[in-house]
C-alpha cells in the first residue's frame, strides 16, 4: 500500500524534557490510524510535528514523499484539529467556515452547508460560535477539517464532548471518508472509538512509540 505519511526517527525536546524520543512511523494511503497513550506521551506534539505546526530536533518527516519544513511549511490538502478548535466568538459557525473557504477559494457555499448538515449543525442558525457546547464546536472543526475535501486529516480527540449519538455519528462519517480512500491519523482515550475504527494503532508513551 502507498505510504502517505512517513515519520523517521523523530526528535524533540522541550528545555530539558524529550517529549518525542526517535518516534517512527508510517501510515498508509486510505487507512484510519490510532494514536493512544496517555495525557503528556507526545501524541500531540507528534500531530503538531506532522502538520509543521512543530519542527522536530531532528530525524524528518515526510507527507506524500516531500519533507515537511522544506518541501512545504503545511502539507497541502490536510485537514486538522488539535486541541481545542479556534474559532471567532462573535460569528456564527457558517460564517466562520465560509471565511476560512475564501481563503483558499476551493469550495463554494452550497458545500460548506452540506458539510455543516453532515456533521449535525444548521448552516442556517445565526448563534455566535462563543455560545456553542463543546460539542458543538467539535462537529464545526471536523466540518472545517473535511469541506474542502481534505485528502489527510489529523484529528486529536474528535470525539471530545461528543454525546452518545454524537459520537455515533462521527463514527460514521470516519469510516465513510476512509471508504473514500482518505486517510485518517487519530487520537483518543476511548479504547471502542480505537478498536471500532482503526486499521492499525500506535501506542505512545514517555516519548516513545510502539506499533
Amino acid at each position: 500500500m502507498e505510504t502517505v505519511i512517513s515519520v523517521k526517527s523523530v526528535c524533540k525536546s522541550f528545555k530539558k524534557a524529550k517529549v518525542l524520543d526517535h518516534v517512527s512511523l508510517n501510515i498508509a494511503k486510505g487507512t484510519i490510524c490510532g494514536l493512544t497513550g496517555n495525557n503528556g506521551s507526545g501524541k500531540t506534539v507528534l500531530m503538531k510535528t506532522i502538520c509543521g505546526f512543530v519542527m522536530p530536533d531532528s530525524g524528518s518527516v515526510q507527507v506524500r514523499n516531500k519533507t515537511v519544513g522544506k518541501d512545504f511549511d503545511f502539507p497541502p490538502d490536510l485537514g486538522v484539529i488539535i486541541e481545542t478548535p479556534g474559532f471567532m466568538q462573535y460569528m456564527s459557525g457558517y460564517k466562520n467556515l465560509k471565511n476560512l473557504a475564501d481563503i483558499n477559494k476551493k469550495i463554494d457555499e452550497d458545500r460548506i452547508k452540506e458539510v455543516m448538515r453532515l456533521v449535525g449543525l444548521d448552516p442556517d442558525d445565526k448563534k455566535w460560535v462563543g455560545r456553542y457546547s463543546l460539542g458543538m464546536r467539535q462537529r464545526l472543526g471536523i466540518a472545517q477539517a473535511i469541506m474542502e475535501h481534505q485528502d489527510i486529516m489529523l484529528l486529536d480527540e474528535p470525539m471530545n464532548g461528543l454525546d452518545k449519538a454524537g459520537i455515533s455519528d462521527v463514527r460514521k462519517i470516519l469510516m465513510g471518508l476512509r471508504e473514500e480512500g482518505k486517510t485518517i491519523l487519530l487520537t483518543s482515550h476511548n479504547a471502542e472509538d480505537i478498536e471500532v475504527l482503526c486499521d492499525e494503532v500506535y501506542e505512545m508513551k514517555n516519548g516513545v512509540i510502539k506499533k
